[in-house]
């Protein structure tokens, strides 16, 4: 292991066991500021986050170097399907606007540029070797193919949105314990992580760390949730 690699396996390693908070908001939302951002990611890790994933280039240079925990960021970008820092050139901007971690699509789908996910990741190794990769996966095939093609660690954050794996209405727990068994690295677990018990079993399966995001920095949604137990009624204009 080089010092490159040890650089990157020591970020992961202080998210181990804990809880990352991704810290969004939409475009055309009121908290979609980096401003906001910066506030509510001090606020998650005041609570005790060990990292927090940010989406934008202005939101990773807003709370780059001023958290003491590790920023997992990315760059939604486009109309094609693989939008999740799609292309090399959005990775290597997330890089440089001060991310420890890129988050970028892992799936076996095209990319846009036409790279491979290998050499997407080998192309930003070469000018950021210390900046580790984190696959945003939707099936175990994903999450093979990501760790052949050297991310540093497997997230399960497309589950049910590739049409591989049905939609499960929490976590695709099915899914996290078979990537956890047939994967060598860190598998974080992502999506439709609603409730402390559902990331209590994320990790219970043998995950390094666990992402929750609309559950804890999404109001809207969370009241939405509220109004439509107290309606019955869902929320007009908002979907789940």
């Amino acid at each position: 292991m080089d010092e490159h690699e040890a650089a990157r396996r020591g970020v992961l390693e202080t998210m181990r066991g804990g809880l990352v908070v991704s810290c969004q908001a939409y475009p055309g939302e009121p908290m979609r500021d980096p401003r906001t951002t910066l506030q509510v990611a001090q606020s998650v890790v005041r609570g005790g986050a060990v990292g927090v994933r940010v989406q934008g280039l202005e939101d990773v240079r807003a709370v780059a170097g001023v958290l003491g925990v590790p920023v997992v960021g990315l760059w939604k970008d486009g109309d094609d399907p693989v939008f999740i820092t799609p292309t090399l050139e959005h990775a290597l901007a997330v890089a440089e606007a001060g991310a420890d971690v890129v988050a970028l699509d892992g799936t076996r789908r095209p990319r846009p540029d036409g790279l491979s996910l290998r050499a997407t990741i080998a192309a930003l190794r070469e000018r950021h070797p210390d900046v580790a990769v984190m696959a945003d996966c939707g099936s175990l095939d994903d999450a093979l193919a990501a760790q052949e093609a050297g991310a540093d660690c497997v997230g399960t954050t497309l589950a049910g949105y590739t049409g591989e794996r049905p939609r499960t209405d929490g976590p695709d727990l099915e899914l996290v314990a078979q990537v956890v068994a047939a994967c060598s690295v860190p598998v974080v677990v992502e999506g439709r992580v609603h409730t402390p018990a559902h990331a209590a079993q994320a990790l219970a399966l043998g995950a390094s760390s666990v992402c929750v995001g609309t559950a804890i920095t999404h109001p809207t949604t969370i009241t939405s949730w509220f109004v439509e137990a107290v309606t019955g009624e869902p929320v007009p204009g908002l979907g789940h």
